[in-house]
């Protein structure tokens, strides 16, 4: 049995088990009382069952017609039931977004943006996994993430890259320090003598810091070698040392009267970008967040500077990246 009925097939046959009226029928569902009838008899047709017992005076549902009435009305309640779920996803009233971020990006934009967007669609549900753009990248590919937020173009034939924002490097000033006293911008090579605070390699931080520095034949030889910037800034604030950081990651953990001026000459950026699976599109939630997410970025790090002639824009090399600890 080949089954092609419609759904507007089964409101027919069910307006009809309800009026037992073709005439009452065709006027509750804008047909003829000659098509009412042409659908009555597909139906029965495709059955190979009579659905009504009808003569010029009365129509009644036969037996076998009250079991498909009965079995119709289920399938017309789920049809609408699965109408209102894609809806309901559509209109960002229900769903969950999975998405993996690097760690200076999980600590200050995303919880910001989840936050606002919680508050405006409150039926979306998150799962956030903080981890490093390697793992990221993995995460995407197996689907276990709808996308990551990464600092580095995967640059995998199965995965797409689109830049979001390019984040600046700023130089963290602990308090009291002759640097903290201005607010101009300042130039890579005036503060490679100072007493640097930064991660080990491989980290992309590390990476950004020795690129700039190698522009003026100079060497960055941090004092000291940390892993968490969380650390960095404390010990910047207790006036260990000085930290260039990109704007986002100076954002986290921040601490009282620690001053941040802008690294220039060159001008380092980091790129941060979306990260998802090539030829699979996001789900209505995720790209609402995805723009939120936008946002947050510029105004966490206020001064975004895209690439120019001027502004140089770092990747890590591949094995680097997936290293990455910003």
């Amino acid at each position: 049995m080949q089954i092609n009925w419609s759904i507007r097939e089964l409101d027919v046959f069910l307006a009809l088990a309800a009026t037992l009226s073709f005439r009452r029928t065709a006027a509750q569902v804008n047909l003829s009382q000659s098509a009412v009838s042409g659908v009555i008899t597909r139906l029965e047709e495709t059955l190979a069952v009579r659905l009504f017992d009808r003569t010029t005076r009365h129509v009644q549902l036969t037996a076998t017609g009250q079991v498909f009435a009965e079995q119709a009305l289920l399938l017309r309640a789920q049809t609408d039931e699965a109408v209102r779920a894609v809806r309901n996803v559509v209109e960002l009233q229900s769903g969950q977004v999975t998405l993996a971020a690097l760690p200076s990006l999980a600590a200050t934009v995303v919880p910001a943006a989840c936050a606002r967007f919680s508050a405006r669609h409150p039926g979306i549900q998150f799962r956030i996994v903080d981890t490093l753009s390697g793992p990221a990248f993995d995460l995407v590919r197996a689907g276990q993430v709808d996308f990551a937020l990464t600092a580095a173009n995967p640059a995998y034939a199965d995965l797409d890259y689109q830049p979001l924002a390019c984040d600046g490097f700023v130089l963290l000033i602990p308090p009291g320090h002759p640097l903290a006293q201005g607010n101009g911008p300042l130039r890579w090579i005036d503060v490679a003598a100072l007493t640097h605070i930064s991660m080990p390699l491989p980290a992309s931080v590390r990476q950004y810091a020795d690129a700039a520095l190698l522009e003026h034949r100079l060497r960055f030889a941090p004092t000291y070698e940390v892993e968490h910037l969380a650390t960095i800034t404390a010990m910047v604030a207790c006036g260990l040392g000085v930290a260039a950081l990109p704007e986002l990651a100076a954002a986290v953990a921040p601490q009282p009267g620690v001053v941040r001026r802008l690294l220039v000459e060159p001008d380092i950026s980091r790129p941060i970008g979306l990260v998802t699976r090539r030829f699979r599109s996001l789900s209505p939630a995720a790209t609402a967040l995805v723009d939120m997410l936008r946002e947050e970025m510029a105004r966490v790090a206020p001064r975004p500077r895209l690439p120019s002639k001027k502004t140089q824009t770092v990747n890590t090399p591949a094995r680097q990246v997936l290293e990455n600890k910003g």
